[in-house]
């Protein structure tokens, strides 16, 4: 097999060949007819159309001329085969029905190089649409050629690492990439629609906060100051409703200096949106509208990236408060499994004293389960825990469709103030907040709440989560003054909502990683 270095040398051995025939390896003199591609590309695709085209035989000379340009991936022959965003096309490519430059130019040809063809459309011997070219032009040389095979793990790393070539030489990878732009136009369309206003805020803030997580730390040297990537866009958002803008919302790049897996990036996309006079329960009513408008647009477009799915979008969505998700869990145990903690039940888990004594007395629990249990300082804390390490990852188990075939997205409800930060407590029950997190397929897609907005309540949410830090929580949230100071003059009753697009992305696209969504995800540098 040719080195790297042998197949350049080969590739530029073509240069003079093309300065000959009146062009260069990299011409910069050609604009293609957008119209005219389109055109031949939506006859290439309309069977009925294909039909009536005439074969090269049957060409009287009065046919319309068209133009095809791209990036040549196929050679069969006297036809080559050229890719465009619309799809690909064939050339017929005759030397013989060339000028003599042209032909010159044809004879340099190499797979992965742009050329463009301008002649009528005929129809193949296999019924396809091609270009029988009277024209013919080199557009621009590539120096390497594209990959025979892209399969195996060594090479699913390797595409991530040259997405350049993955989308041209995948096409199914490009679609999705279109499918993930049509997808975030949607939610920017159903939010304008009902009169959110995008903005824009901060990237570099003085203060970490919005979310409980560890940033990623830089220095100003004008100011002489360090800022932090901000971990979410909440804080600034909520501002802007004590300032009169009632609904607001922003596609917020957001970074978190955390792992890398399947389902995170330190660097990723966040929606969040906020709306006075509105509670939790209008974003319930909102998230599945949501859903329902960016669902029909992917299906309407890109049907293929639906099938298949293990989930159903069919509304309404389950409704479960984390209490009653982890006592229905432990009740279906003999069919999902055991837990460590049979004895379970709606009384025990509402009775702060038994809960804990009944958590101390098991001693050989997982490790997945003990640790957080045991930092676990307050009885929601103690429930949280048990959600997380008892729940979460059976829900698609737990809640599916009446034939059972699918999993149900799940609203969880109801979680406990220590762990919510920024959540409005449940009037009825102070030690819960009005929130919810919704599930799809057992991804944790959207976390939602009934706002905060007493000052003073908020003050006190931010010196515990310093106390959270002195016991080494490095994800806890700092102290905003500025934002009490803001909270001070009033903001109206709101309620907000964040969701990862990312992982939106993925669940509509039927993507297994958050890798396959990004275009340019975070990778470990490669060894020299």
């Amino acid at each position: 097999m040719a080195s790297e270095e042998e197949l350049i040398r080969a590739r530029r051995a073509k240069f003079e060949k093309l300065e000959q025939a009146g062009s260069s390896a990299f011409p910069n003199t050609f604009v293609g007819d957008e119209a005219s591609r389109k055109a031949a590309l939506a006859v290439c695709n309309d069977e009925a159309r294909r039909a009536t085209l005439p074969t090269e035989t049957e060409l009287k000379g009065d046919e319309p001329n068209y133009e095809l340009f791209g990036r040549v991936v196929a050679k069969r022959g006297p036809f080559i085969v050229v890719r465009t965003p619309y799809g690909d096309m064939q050339a017929l490519v005759r030397k013989d029905k060339l000028g003599e430059k042209d032909a010159a130019q044809l004879a340099a040809l190499d797979l992965s190089d742009f050329a463009a063809v301008d002649g009528p459309l005929i129809k193949t011997g296999t019924g396809a649409a091609a270009v029988r070219a009277e024209r013919y032009q080199h557009v621009g040389k590539a120096m390497l050629p594209p990959p025979d095979k892209w399969h195996g793990l060594s090479d699913v790393e390797k595409r991530y690492r040259e997405r350049y070539v993955d989308l041209f030489a995948a096409p199914e990878v490009a679609a999705v990439f279109r499918a993930r732009s049509l997808i975030v136009r949607t939610l920017r369309e159903f939010l304008d629609r009902r009169d959110f206003l995008e903005v824009e805020t901060p990237i570099l803030q003085a203060v970490r906060g919005g979310a409980t997580a560890k940033p990623f730390t830089t220095h100003h040297n004008a100011l002489d100051h360090d800022f932090y990537l901000r971990i979410a866009p909440e804080l600034y958002l909520k501002r802007l409703l004590v300032g009169g803008l009632e609904r607001v919302y922003e596609v917020a790049r957001t970074f978190r200096n955390e792992g890398v897996s399947a389902r995170h990036n330190p660097e990723f996309t966040l929606l969040e949106a906020y709306q006075a006079y509105a509670t939790v329960d209008d974003l319930i009513e909102l998230t599945e509208e949501l859903f329902g408008a960016a669902d029909d647009a992917l299906r309407a477009e890109f049907p293929q990236l639906a099938e298949g799915r293990t989930f159903s979008l069919a509304r309404p969505f389950k409704r479960v408060t984390m209490r009653d998700a982890i006592v229905e869990r432990v009740a279906r145990s003999g069919e999902l499994g055991p837990t460590p903690f049979p004895e379970l039940d709606a009384e025990l888990i509402r009775d702060e004293a038994k809960l804990k004594a009944l958590i101390e007395s098991k001693l050989d629990l997982p490790r997945d389960l003990r640790v957080p249990l045991s930092k676990a300082q307050t009885h929601g804390e103690r429930i949280f825990a048990l959600y997380e390490g008892l729940v979460e990852a059976d829900l698609p188990r737990l809640y599916r469709t009446d034939d059972g075939a699918q999993s149900v997205p799940v609203f969880i409800l109801e979680y406990p103030f220590e762990v919510s930060p920024l959540a409005r407590r449940n009037d009825a029950e102070p030690a819960f907040v009005d929130r919810f997190e919704l599930f799809v397929d057992g991804r944790e897609l959207c976390n939602a709440f009934s706002e905060l907005n007493d000052p003073e309540d908020q003050a006190a949410r931010f010196r515990g989560q310093l106390e959270n830090r002195t016991r080494g929580d490095d994800e806890a949230m700092d102290y905003d003054a500025d934002y009490i100071r803001a909270l001070s003059y009033g903001m109206p009753p709101a309620a907000g909502f964040g969701m990862g697009v990312d992982r939106f992305v993925m669940t509509l696209c039927n993507q297994p990683s958050i890798r396959d969504v990004l275009l340019f995800p975070a990778m470990r540098p490669e060894s020299k």
